[in-house]
This record gives structure tokens, sequence and C-alpha cells, in this order.
């Protein structure tokens, strides 16, 4: 296999430089106790190794993990590293992992560490300033150190994802193990295999050369091959081939119960059309061989994570048996077979990073996530997984969140794409005025959305978002290297497509702060549409926005969640945020009756164009309130509505392509 990582990019002039300061700056483990000094521990002061991205490791670490602990849900794991010299080394544990954007690599569920070498145990020391580095010695005559310990993955998902379960385990190699600090990732090959239950099936992007009893040993790869190879294994497992040009892309699907694998002759077309579309978009592949895992459960934790020949994915448990429920989430593989290009083949260069315990940087995620979102959108449209219709019901959906988000008074898009950083996807009670995660996805996505537009409009609808799609993702068909861009190559790329000042069109939308900066809606307006409002949805609308029932975030500013009718999602300066309301109250009576969504959607009905306020009874804890809301707009959610006499640029950029 060819390596995954350039030995040097011209576009990532700093990556040099970052990797010859190391992992971090000089840090050091100080060891204060007398008796654990006195062990064959590496000197007090020890300086984790600079990163070499022109030197191979010596020799081969065999990986084996067992996942059979199913009722404890704990993962073992044993490492064979050889070693060509006695003296000090460090082990690294991956801190920024790749699609998290962040330093999330679960170290805290690691425990049982032990080293040994030579028949003897080796004692090892944490980094007191960079907790995901273990400092050892070796000793003399040792040429290869053992290394044990479990990774103790949770039973739910209140802190970490559950990632085992009776039926089914998702085993990334990344949360399960250490690897010789000072190397690149692509310079350290691993043999890896894995124990499962009995009578199991899995899927990975991985070469299996053999499965017996109960164990699969894996082809040696390089480290950033085998993290970017993750596996879904289960008792219920079936492969399919998806690919109408011959056998190179799989749907790899598990579940809680067999009879959840029920995919439709129609259903498992449309995946076909996936794979058929997206060759048309982008004009390549940057693959041998393209792996979806896909998890129908309840119980295994959601996930929707890229990787360059695979990806890991989770739906409903009925998501094939009661497919008009799952309209609001069909996007969710296109989106993450779309990154295969955009965030793996083609990514940031800051995101270029030599191994897993260099800083990642996110400048460009706007682009990463923001462009892959409104690809794996059109992609949903023009496979048939949605119909022009839903697809429409969605961008509108979009479109009114932003329209009505008053966080842009004081925050920038830009800025949202250090959200991660910042602490992994915090969840917020004041979202609409924070801003966050998905505002680098779904905002970034209507940019594109007008800068599609923009250049159909410019060239009587000869160019679109698509040639620029093919010029820069679609390049190089077959090889697998990552390249990384940067701002100026996008720009570069839009002019070739389309001569237009692109870096002021997009940097004024991505810094746009202020009172008076708005939505970037441009591209729904030149689509042919206007986003309106209606208090009646159709039948398809609460199809597809699921969540209608109890949504009054246009009207009242909250959304209703359980049995309680719990307030959240309140909108910051809505008719609820004036009342005083936050997040967090119940809601017990609306106009002296007992409390329901359906009973409060009748009273702002009722109150529509009246001078009678809505009367709510609210608790929290031991608390009550009665607030009187002044609000007679009705129920409002959003539409988008067809402008006569205009092109339906939208219709054209949902249909399928036929070549």
């Amino acid at each position: 296999m060819s390596r995954s990582l350039p030995l040097a990019l011209g576009l990532i002039a700093s990556l040099a430089a970052l990797a010859l300061a190391g992992t971090v700056h000089a840090q050091t483990a100080v060891i204060t106790d007398p008796a654990r000094a006195a062990l064959a521990l590496p000197a007090a002061q020890v300086a984790i190794p600079p990163v070499r991205t022109d030197v191979d490791y010596a020799g081969v670490i065999r990986y084996q993990a067992d996942v059979t602990d199913l009722d404890r849900r704990i993962v073992s794991v044993r490492q064979t590293i050889p070693v060509a010299n006695a003296g000090p080394m460090t082990l690294l544990y991956p801190k920024y992992l790749p699609g998290n954007h962040a330093d999330t690599g679960p170290i805290q569920l690691i425990a049982g560490l032990t080293v040994t070498g030579g028949g003897q145990r080796i004692e090892w020391v944490r980094d007191t300033v960079e907790p995901y580095a273990f400092h050892l010695d070796v000793p003399a005559g040792v040429t290869e150190i053992e290394v044990a310990f479990q990774w103790l993955t949770q039973p739910d998902n209140a802190v970490w994802r559950v990632t085992m379960t009776p039926a089914i385990v998702n085993m990334q190699w990344e949360k399960a193990i250490l690897y010789p600090a000072g190397y690149a990732s692509n310079r350290i090959t691993v043999a890896p295999s894995i124990k499962l239950p009995s009578g199991w099936g899995y899927g990975t992007a991985l070469t299996t050369q053999s499965y017996e009893g109960g164990v699969a040993t894996f082809a040696p790869v390089d480290l950033y091959t085998l993290v970017d190879s993750p596996m879904f294994a289960g008792a219920n497992y079936r492969r399919i081939d998806i690919d109408p040009t011959g056998d190179r892309v799989h749907l790899n699907i598990v579940a809680d119960r067999p009879g959840n694998i029920a995919p439709t002759a129609e259903q498992l077309g449309f995946y076909e059309n996936l794979v058929t579309q997206a060759d048309r978009l982008f004009g390549s592949r940057h693959f041998d061989r393209y792996e979806f895992l896909l998890g129908l459960t309840d119980q295994l934790g959601g996930i929707g994570l890229e990787h360059h020949r695979s990806s890991e994915n989770t739906q409903a448990p009925d998501y094939f048996t009661a497919w008009d429920k799952s309209a609001g989430s069909r996007a969710l593989l296109p989106h993450e077979y779309t990154h295969s290009w955009n965030g793996k083949f083609m990514r940031p260069a800051d995101e270029l990073t030599a191994n897993y315990n260099v800083p990642t940087q996110n400048t460009l995620l706007w682009v990463y996530e923001g462009q892959t979102q409104y690809w794996g959108d059109i992609l949903s449209a023009r496979s048939g997984l949605h119909s022009k219709d839903e697809a429409l019901i969605g961008l509108a959906g979009v479109a009114a969140f932003y329209q009505n988000q008053p966080g842009r008074e004081w925050r920038a898009l830009q800025d949202t794409n250090n959200h991660n950083l910042l602490g992994y996807r915090v969840p917020g009670l004041w979202t609409s005025w924070m801003r966050g995660t998905g505002d680098y996805y779904r905002e970034s996505a209507l940019i594109w959305l007008d800068a599609d537009t923009l250049i159909r409009e410019g060239t009587a609808d000869k160019k679109s978002l698509d040639d620029f799609a093919k010029a820069f993702f679609g390049v190089e068909d077959g090889v697998f290297t990552p390249r990384g861009y940067t701002f100026e190559d996008l720009v570069a790329a839009l002019n070739a497509v389309y001569a237009h000042d692109w870096a002021t069109f997009l940097r004024s939308r991505l810094d746009a702060v202020g009172p008076e900066a708005e939505a970037p809606l441009d591209g729904i307006t030149r689509g042919g549409y206007r986003l309106t409002y209606t208090d009646t949805p159709t039948a398809l609308e609460k199809r597809v926005q699921s969540g209608w029932a109890t949504d009054f975030q246009y009207s009242l500013g909250f959304t209703l969640t359980g049995t309680t009718f719990r307030l959240g999602n309140v909108l910051w300066g809505s008719p609820a945020y004036e009342a005083g309301i936050g997040a967090g109250w119940d809601l017990i009576a609306v106009n002296d009756t007992a409390a329901s969504a359906e009973v409060l959607r009748d009273a702002v009905t009722a109150a529509k164009g009246g001078e009678t306020p809505i009367t709510l009874i609210l608790k929290n804890g031991t608390r009550f309130r009665t607030v009187a809301l002044n609000y007679h707009g009705g129920l409002r959610y959003p539409r988008l509505e067809r402008v006569e006499g205009t092109p339906d640029r939208l219709g054209d950029i949902f249909a399928a392509r036929r070549r």
C-alpha cells in the first residue's frame, strides 16, 4: 500500500518546522518520589523527541486486540514494539483525533498499563506537562518491549460514546494504541489483529490475511492507515456491493437484531446512485475500495465519522424497515462519502499534521465540513435518497435557523471553526447566542450555495460549483496520498471556473459580525426561491422536519422535549427570552389547561392577530412561575416558495447528473 502521508508537502511549508519543533515544546517529567527515582526511569528532565518525517521506525509493531469481553465492555490490548537501542523512550497515546478536530483522545479510559522487556517489568512515568506521553528507560540487551493495557469502554453515552454492545463492537484503533514518539504516523508500520466473539462478521478497509478461531489478522499497514481504518463487527452482519462499475464500494451493515438488515432493492438502488453521482461530480476515486460501515442500532453510540477508504455511520434500527421515518437522516452517508475527496484526499493544510500528538488547526473547517455538507445534501438529492421536495424542505430548515440566529452580532462564522478546540462540542443552553459546531457545517453550506448560484448566474448557467469540485477534488485519479490546500488555493481554483473577487466574497461572509450582519441567503434567492413561513406544514414537511410538533422556535422561541415538556433551545431575543425564560423549565399548563405540545399549538393559533397574551405555568425544581407572552404572530414553520419567472437553479442543482 502506498504511503498515506507525503514526506514533504509544498503547500505546507510550516509542517517541517512544526515537526522539528516536536510534539510539544520541550517538556519535562519531574520525579519527586525518591523511591521511584531509584528505579530504572528516564532522567528527571525528559524532552519528548521531536517528530521526524523522513525516517522510518525500525521494525514492525505487532498489535493484538481482544474485544470478546462484551459484558464488562473491556478491550484488552497487547503490543510488541521493536526497539533498536537501549535508553530513554517515549510512547504516545493519540491526542488529536482525525475528524474530531480537537484534542479528544480518551486517555482517561486507558488502565492497567504495563511494559515488560527481556522478561522483566520496565517502569514508566507520565509526562507532567503532556499527560498523553509516557517515558521509560529500555534496559541494555532488550530488542523489543511488550505493552499491555485495557480500554475501559463505557456502558452508556453520558460522557463517552458507547462502542461495545452485546451485538456490535465499533473498534477505533486510535483509542486503544500507543506508538513511539519522534516519528510521523506514516513512518510507523503496524501488523494488527483482533479477536472477535464467535461467529461474528466485520467490515473494515484493512486487508484481511486470515480469520481463524475468531481472530482476524490483517496485512501490515502504516499507523496512519490503521487509524484511518476502523471496524464495525457484529453478531448480525451483511456486506453488500453497491458499486455499479465493479465491486469497489460496499455497504457493511451490523444491527442489534438480524431483522433490521432488510434493505429493499429500491433502497440499495439509491446507494448505487450515490456512488454513480459522486463519480460524475468528482470524476475520480482516491481509493482502491470504499467500505461504508453502517450500524442499525439504538444501543451503540451515534456516529458519523469520515475516513479515506471507509466511514463510520449509525442509523435507527428501523432505518430500512420504516423508510419514511428516516428522511431527515439520509444525508449522513453521502456526507461521509464526500469526505473521501474533501477532508481526506484534499484537506486543509493546517490539518495535515505529522502524527496524532501534533496540534491541529481548524481555520478551514468551513470548507472541510461546510462544503462537504453542501455536497452531501446535493448527492442525497441526486441519488434519490431525497426527492427534490425533501431537499427543499431541509434547506428551508437550515435557512430559517440562520435567519433567526442572533449570535453573529458578536461572533463571526470564522470563529466557530475554533469551537472544538475550545471544548469538544460542549453543549450550551443558549446555542443561538453562543454559536457553535453546526455553524461551520450548515451556515457554511449556505455560503457554498451562494457561490454555486453566483457562478451559474455569471456564466448564463454554463458553469457551476460542480466544475470547481471536479477540478479541485478530482485531480490525480487513483492517487491516495493526501494533498493540503490553503485559502489562496481555493480562491485560485474558483477563479479558474469563474473570474470574481472570491477572496472578498468569502471573507465578507466568514468575518461578518455585528447587528447588521445577515445570514448568507442570497443563494436561495438566485436559486429561484424565497424563504417564507407557514402555520400549517404539509404531511411531507412534517415527515422531513420530524420535530415540528414540539418546535416553537420561530414563534414563542423554544422547543419542548420529553414527557415533562421541558423548554430547550430558547432563542435569544425571542418572546420567551424577553419574558425571562431560560432552558430547563417544565411546561405545566397553558391558559389554565394541562400542558401538551398540541395544547400549546392551539393556544398560539388562537392568539394570532389578537391581544390576549398566552399564559404559561412553568416549574423548575420547587419553583413555579406564571408567565404571560404577548405574542400574536401565530405558528411559524419555514418553507421555500418558488419565485415564478426566475430560473429554478435549485432544481437543477438537486437534479441527477446523466454523465
